[in-house]
């Protein structure tokens, strides 16, 4: 039987420790897959490291999201990461649609025998434009995004390309930014589709010792900053196109 939205119920996969920025970030996927928050329970990893990997079977979809708090290629300090990937396997293995942002993504690369790399000196924080390969545009999330949209994109860990098995989709000049599992409903993203401009101040502001050199590098960079109502348009395209077809 076909749900409509408000019968939807989706896990938000969570690696946030500040309580501010983990309701904020549960508030922006709510407010872009237009959901209620009730419709979306959220494991937080830093509270249940160790979960069992079923725990997705009673739900829509699996969403993950961000974490400035923590490192993929770091195991051995977060001993979540394992499990994670452990569980986006699964995930793709029974079909269940997947919505990956940014540390999300760097989980799914790394689950899918892809690889990771650091790189704290050139690395993209802020609005930046996103382009699209020509398979974005068969794509039931991508199809309706023009080329060169903007999107927030604040990240030090990247891929050079898209790990094995899956569609690329959308990259800049220093990394691929998103890529599909083929023939599975598994979307991830480096940027974050959950954020705009507004959340990007707020949060970027909260990190700022984590991203920028002082007060005044972080007033640049938001100085810049766009809106990205295309990028924030995939989260509800994956609710319509994806689970509600």
């Amino acid at each position: 039987m076909i749900k409509n939205r408000g019968q939807l119920k989706l896990l938000l996969l969570q690696i946030r420790e500040s309580p501010k920025v983990r309701l904020e970030e549960l508030e922006s996927f709510a407010r872009y897959c237009r959901l209620n928050e009730k419709q979306i329970d959220v494991l937080n990893l830093f509270d249940t490291p160790d979960f069992d990997l079923g725990i997705t079977s009673d739900y829509d979809a699996l969403l993950v999201g961000g974490a400035s708090d923590a490192n993929v290629l770091f195991p051995e300090k977060y001993p979540f990461v394992p499990q994670a990937q452990r569980l986006l396997r699964k995930c793709i293995d029974r079909r269940q649609p997947v919505f990956a942002s940014c540390f999300g993504y760097q989980l799914a690369v790394l689950a899918l025998g892809g690889e990771i790399i650091h790189d704290g000196d050139v690395y993209e924080m802020g609005t930046i434009p996103i382009s699209l390969t020509k398979e974005a545009r068969d794509d039931p999330v991508f199809r309706s995004v023009p080329d060169g949209f903007m999107a927030v994109s604040v990240h030090k860990q990247k891929s050079l390309s898209a790990p094995p098995g899956t569609i690329p989709l959308a990259h800049t000049e220093i990394c691929n930014h998103s890529f599909k599992v083929h023939h599975r409903p598994f979307w991830a993203f480096q940027f974050h589709p959950e954020v705009d401009k507004q959340i990007l101040i707020e949060r970027l502001t909260f990190y700022k010792a984590h991203y920028t050199d002082d007060d005044g590098h972080l007033e640049r960079v938001l100085a810049a900053a766009q809106e990205t109502p295309e990028a924030n348009h995939l989260c509800g395209s994956f609710i319509d196109h994806v689970l509600l077809g």
